[in-house]
């Protein structure tokens, strides 16, 4: 009983280690991992009884709620409509064993104790999800700059129209250049894939 009380008091019962990438396809997440779809793992940890899996499109955590149960419950995060904030790294003091990696992703929180050992692999996660964040918060103003953009010529065009034309045609050009715009807006700052961002801070 006491050993298990000072385990949970020193944060012992369920301090996560790092998964090597030869080793992936012996954790459970990888078999949620969207390989048809050029889905790939870039870091794992994993712990006695969850994984968290990062991947260039998604966060993927396999939940076991506890070391003995067996049952897992899986979350997919994807980045595109999940962005990434308050990224904090916590250091291991003298008598700790851990580091701490805490962030916001969507509306969850996490905060992922892992062994000490590990302290070089987490700093480059810690840099990843950090310049991860950055991008996605950099593109959602630009996705607000193109709306108020796109309001603000809609708005110049109503006004500069020939009402001498086909009002029915006109509309209709109006609203696919609209579409079109806001389309490709999109596809340009709502960014689906950050393997580029992980190959360049995980030393795999």
């Amino acid at each position: 009983m006491f050993g298990k009380v000072a385990a949970d008091v020193l944060g012992l019962s369920d301090i996560g280690s790092i998964i090597k990438p030869q080793d992936y396809d012996k954790v459970d997440a990888d078999d949620y991992v969207m390989h048809e779809d050029d889905e790939k793992i870039y870091f794992l940890i994993k712990s006695k009884s969850d994984e968290y899996c990062f991947t260039n499109r998604a966060l993927i955590h396999l939940d076991g709620t506890s070391a003995t149960s067996k049952k897992r419950k899986l979350k997919r995060y994807d980045y595109y409509n999940n962005p990434i904030k308050n990224v904090f790294l916590e250091t291991a003091g003298t008598v700790d064993l851990d580091v701490e990696i805490k962030f916001i992703i969507g509306e969850e929180r996490y905060s992922i104790d892992i062994h000490k050992k590990h302290i070089e692999e987490v700093q480059e996660l810690y840099k990843a999800l950090t310049k991860i964040a950055e991008i996605q918060y950099d593109n959602a103003k630009a996705i607000k700059y193109a709306h108020k953009s796109l309001e603000l010529a809609s708005a110049t065009l109503s006004k500069l129209r020939n009402t001498e034309g086909d009002l029915i045609q006109q509309f209709k050009d109006l609203n696919q250049i609209a579409f079109s715009w806001m389309m490709n807006t999109n596809k340009q700052y709502h960014v689906k894939d950050f393997g580029h961002v992980f190959e360049k801070y995980i030393n795999q």
